[in-house]
């Protein structure tokens, strides 16, 4: 009967695997997106499901407690977490299955060393004690590397990189210790100073988390996140051979699969390489005006911007990370449906890292139900963006900085922008003349065809709204 049920549990497993790779493929598509959400869902209480009626289960307990927590918390957090907090819980959510995957391997550690040890070298005792291993060093660093993360994103800590020196020495020490520890674990993982050893290993996959973090800057955070997001798939996919899981093999495979290829587009999207982000501290310098920007700064007030955007026959919005501080996604939406029945056409260009996760302005336009085929990419709206009348930049900075084009000797020359200076003419809606957290200035609020328009984006927008209606009363 045992065996039975055993083999219906990996169908079940086998089902749900499908279930994530068709629910992730659904998730390149907007218009799909929502159902593979569900899908996949739908695929994770399947297997959540029969492996509760896995026969070596003596008792649920424990397991009914943790359910229960679990989803109190998760359904605060889901309902209290606003849209523009999501970089910060995706962050969060990144250690907690970090820690969860670190756990399993400790404890896995735990029973085999206090009981009957781990036998002789077959394949499955290595494969056991590597897994073992991966899980608590790999769980430990995203834990700790997701709560620095969350911490910058979140203004808990400052977002400027950290730099001290002989920093990648330390780092190198850290992590030659800890793989030491693997090895020492390997050849003898019933020795009698192996206990303390594991100890020590989890203490290092915290500091060697911290470290690996904190030279990373705030502009750096949407590689950041895909790479934490990577490494919990993989501390993931460790812990289900510890626990010799087929669905969470699967679904860690396939997170930790799909972190690595989104942490390479985000790089190719600034032009820069992983090592790059990961110790160059890009944005630790602080930036002011630089003496080589040159120009007039010209402003402009909301009732002068209206008349300019009354009399335009097509708008693009470039929104950014200021836009989400503002929470001014719903005056933008607002503001373009007034443009719209004005007869102007409205579109709005997304670069793949403005904001601080990747798909945050897709996100935030979503709640504020802009259409999907409004949003256009970078490589889209930069071929059109000069025949564009208006191009009104909404708290972003670096993704829009022409120093990346046209200053070699800039941080971010060669990373690929959104043209918003070829649009006949742009608006740059932002507190000041501040850089942005590259810490590098931005010549494109002294161009010629560029008008500033200084406070908080929202009471902005809104201004420039009461002067529509109060022209359609």
């Amino acid at each position: 009967m045992n065996e039975t049920i055993k083999i219906l549990i990996e169908i079940a497993y086998m089902v749900s695997a499908v279930t994530f790779i068709y629910g992730l493929k659904m998730l390149s598509k907007p218009t799909t997106a929502i159902k593979g959400n569900i899908i996949s869902g739908f695929g994770m209480a399947l297997a959540i499901a029969v492996t509760l009626f896995n026969p070596v289960i003596k008792s649920y307990e424990w397991i009914i407690i943790g359910g229960l927590i679990g989803t109190v918390i998760g359904s605060i957090a889901a309902i209290r977490v606003p849209m523009t907090s999501m970089p910060g819980f995706v962050a969060f959510f990144n250690g907690t299955g970090g820690l969860a995957s670190m756990l399993v391997g400790w404890s896995d550690f735990h029973v085999n060393y206090t009981g009957a040890g781990y036998g002789a070298y077959t394949l499955e005792n290595i494969v056991l004690i590597l897994a073992t291993f991966l899980a608590m060093l790999i769980g430990g660093v995203t834990f700790s590397g997701s709560m620095i993360a969350f911490a910058k994103l979140e203004e808990k800590m400052r977002g400027k990189p950290i730099l001290f020196k002989g920093q990648q020495i330390v780092n190198a020490i850290v992590l030659g210790l800890s793989i030491l520890i693997g090895i020492l674990f390997f050849v003898s993982p019933n020795g009698s100073l192996m206990y303390p050893a594991v100890i020590l290993l989890i203490i290092l996959a915290y500091i060697l988390g911290v470290l690996v973090t904190i030279p990373i800057g705030g502009a750096d955070m949407p590689v950041v996140i895909c790479l934490l997001n990577s490494y919990s798939g993989m501390a993931g996919c460790a812990s289900g051979f510890v626990l010799n899981n087929t669905v969470l093999i699967v679904a860690g495979s396939l997170v930790g699969a799909s972190g690595i290829i989104l942490t390479a587009i985000m790089c190719k999207a600034m032009n820069r390489s992983l090592t790059n982000v990961l110790f160059s501290g890009f944005g630790s310098s602080e930036g002011a005006i630089s003496s080589a920007v040159k120009g007039e700064v010209k402003s402009l007030t909301p009732e002068d911007a209206y008349y300019v955007l009354e009399a335009a026959r097509s708008v693009v919005f470039v929104p950014g990370y200021g836009m989400a501080v503002a929470q001014a996604q719903h005056v933008v939406k607002e503001l373009a449906d007034l443009l719209e029945k004005n007869g102007t056409e409205v579109k709005f260009a997304i670069h793949p890292v403005a904001g601080r996760m990747p798909g945050h302005m897709n996100v935030l336009l979503a709640e504020a139900n802009v259409p999907y085929d409004k949003l256009l990419e970078m490589d889209d709206i930069n071929p059109i963006i000069d025949t564009v009348d208006v191009c009104i930049v909404v708290g972003a900075n670096d993704v829009v900085n022409p120093a990346a084009r046209e200053d070699p000797n800039s941080a971010i020359y060669g990373m690929p922008i959104i043209n918003s200076d070829y649009a006949k003419t742009c608006f740059v809606l932002k507190r000041s003349l501040a850089s942005g957290f590259s810490g590098v200035e931005n010549p494109l609020f002294f161009k010629e065809n560029t008008r500033m328009i200084f406070g908080d984006a929202k009471q902005t927008l809104t201004a420039i709204i009461n002067q529509f209606k109060e022209a359609q009363e």
